[in-house]
């Protein structure tokens, strides 16, 4: 599968390159500054030069998968994680690619149950979720919550609505997150929180809503 990683010179977006670029996959990092090429090439990526508010065709043509770990870091959170992802998902759409694995957010359904600070973003997270289910692709979408940079125990669990007593997960476990997901039918369709948990991440994805 030929996979365009949006967003992939982020903290979670460098992982799933550099987990993509070891598999089978052939994997081309999109990044919006020149500057930032040298660094996913070293990841073992194709790299190319788009930024997500304006035309992203040339990044997305070819490719059958599209994984978006993209985020504004609250600097232009309507144009990026908004406006940005919907670009995005309707040009994979426009061009023939058929799988979309999205990184949202936990809360994204909910923002009122996170603080006040969050929830344009939330909201923007939200309406970017709902644009990708309403088109035709195959489409996962992954909410984890509160992202760290503890090293990943490879162990997590999902569900439709998740206890949030604890809700961390270290990015490198939502980047095999989402490298995992892409090829398992189990997870088509799907829209799941994950947090960090016990259970191997290919075992929670086998029934990521955790239905009976």
């Amino acid at each position: 599968m030929n996979v365009l990683v949006a967003g992939s010179h982020g903290q979670v977006g460098q992982h799933v390159t550099g987990m993509l670029a070891e598999s089978d996959h052939e994997v081309r990092g999109m990044v919006r500054d020149e500057s930032q090429v040298s660094d996913i090439e070293d990841l073992g990526a194709e790299a190319v030069v788009a930024d997500l508010t304006e035309d992203v065709t040339h990044a997305v043509r070819g490719c059958d998968a599209v994984v978006f770990a993209a985020g504004s870091g609250g600097e232009d959170v309507l144009g990026v994680d908004r406006d940005g992802a919907i670009n995005i998902i309707e040009t994979a759409e426009e061009q023939g690619a058929d799988r979309f694995v999205m990184l949202s957010s936990i809360n994204a359904d909910s923002p009122e149950e996170s603080p006040e600070a969050l929830r344009e973003y939330l909201n923007a997270k939200a309406e970017a979720d709902e644009r990708l289910r309403e088109t035709e692709l195959t489409y996962t979408i992954v909410r984890p919550g509160a992202l760290t940079n503890e090293e990943g125990t490879g162990r997590i669990r999902t569900g439709a609505d998740l206890d949030r007593d604890d809700s961390e997960i270290p990015r490198e476990d939502v980047a095999e997150t989402l490298v995992t997901a892409l090829p398992m039918e189990s997870t088509y369709e799907r829209t799941f929180e994950v947090l960090a948990g016990t259970e191997p991440i290919a075992e929670a994805l086998e029934n990521p809503l955790n239905e009976e």
